[in-house]
């Protein structure tokens, strides 16, 4: 089982052999957000009337198959 706060190591996708800490899991869903891994860029709209448009890099989750913890 993987908690917060474990080390592992990607085994599978466009991040494979990275590692890093789990920082959330999602139970439900059999899900996990590690750092520094599954990085994706994201358009965020405007809070107030003439503030712009950002991009942001956001952390994704990953299935909790294609992790493994690093011992």
């Amino acid at each position: 089982m993987i908690k917060k706060g474990d080390k592992v190591t990607v085994l599978t996708g466009k991040d494979k052999k990275k590692s890093g800490t789990v920082t959330r899991v999602f139970p439900k869903d059999a899900k996990v957000i590690v750092s520094g891994v599954n990085i994706c860029k994201k358009t965020q709209k405007p809070r107030k009337s003439g503030q712009k448009g950002t991009i942001v890099e956001m952390e994704f989750p990953i299935h909790i198959s294609n992790v493994s913890k690093k011992v």
